[in-house]
């Protein structure tokens, strides 16, 4: 079985050699490929003395880096980790293992569940952010995932052929975790060790922009997988402000025969006319989703009929 190990690397000169023979040395009949993301050390030098497979990549962004390793490579099973040797590699063998009892097309590092993140990670507001995002996506997708956020993954040639990446940037590990769930692939976590990044390297994540990043990914994928319940949400929102307003105006109307609160009848009548088209986009759209999915399936089954091929 081919494996290919990907890192996406932007300026890690200090620790890329490091993490190459580390992974060298638990998996040596892997192909190592490492994809430069503009960076502006010797990232790429140091790579290539190393032995792996270097090419680049220069829009910015690890979503575009993680498109163009998925469309280029072609391997049985994946291996996705980071340049800066936070990930340790004698964890692969952990998570390579359910992909060849085929119990999973998408395998998680959970660095969470030990407590290891918590300890090593020095940076303010990661550990709330991740107990956000985890939250959020738990609570829209009924699942119960330990770590969204992490890099450390293994796919299988399924779901990598089949996962139409559209995030930029760091968005990438929550768009791939909702398309897992949305898209009923079987995902596992197993549990790791996770060691923050030596002295004089630097994270490229910033807290707060790209945590706006994956919030309003979340929201966006939500919008688009699951419209209904989007568009229901806001539907009722309008409804009940639209009652609220309205209310006192039926009232006055029971009372008197007049109304004299024009604007609030104006007010209330918008709210519902909005939540009535809001609840039929929500319908519209679910159908457009259903059908969606349809098409999806079959596009997979066609992906496992060629794979089928190729393995003949």
């Amino acid at each position: 079985m081919r494996i290919a190990v990907l890192l996406p690397c932007y300026n890690e000169e200090q620790t890329i050699g490091e993490v190459i023979e580390d992974f060298r040395k638990e998996l040596p009949e892997a192909d190592i490929y490492v994809y430069d993301n503009n960076s502006k050390d010797r990232t790429s030098e140091v790579a290539a003395e190393h032995g792996a497979i270097v090419k680049k990549e220069m829009r910015q962004g690890k979503g575009h880096v993680v498109r163009s390793m998925f469309r280029d490579i072609d391997a049985d099973y994946y291996v996705m980790a980071d340049g800066d040797r936070t990930y340790p590699a004698k964890f692969v063998h952990q998570l390579l293992e359910p992909l060849r009892r085929q119990e999973a097309n998408i395998v998680i590092g959970d660095r969470l569940s030990n407590g290891t993140y918590v300890e090593e990670n020095k940076r303010k507001f990661h550990n709330l952010g991740n107990n956000l995002v985890r939250g959020l996506i738990n609570f829209l997708y009924k699942s119960d995932l330990k770590d969204i956020m992490t890099g450390y993954r293994a796919f299988d040639r399924l779901f990598v052929k089949s996962m139409p990446v559209m995030s930029p940037g760091f968005e990438i590990e929550t768009e791939m975790t909702i398309h897992t769930l949305d898209k009923r692939f079987s995902i596992k976590e197993i549990p790791i060790d996770y060691q923050d990044r030596p002295e004089g390297s630097e994270s490229k994540l910033n807290t707060f922009s790209d945590g706006y990043k994956v919030l309003n990914k979340i929201f966006t994928l939500f919008k688009e997988y699951k419209p209904m319940l989007f568009f229901s949400f806001w539907s009722i929102i309008l409804l009940v402000l639209g009652l609220a307003a309205g209310i006192p105006v039926l009232v006055e109307f029971a009372n008197t025969g007049f109304i004299t609160k024009v604007p609030s009848a104006i007010l209330a009548v918008g709210l519902v006319i909005l939540s009535v088209l809001s609840f039929g986009c929500g319908l519209i759209l679910d159908t457009v989703a259903a059908n969606f999915k349809k098409q999806f399936e079959w596009e997979l089954n066609k992906i496992k009929q060629d794979m089928k091929d190729d393995f003949k």
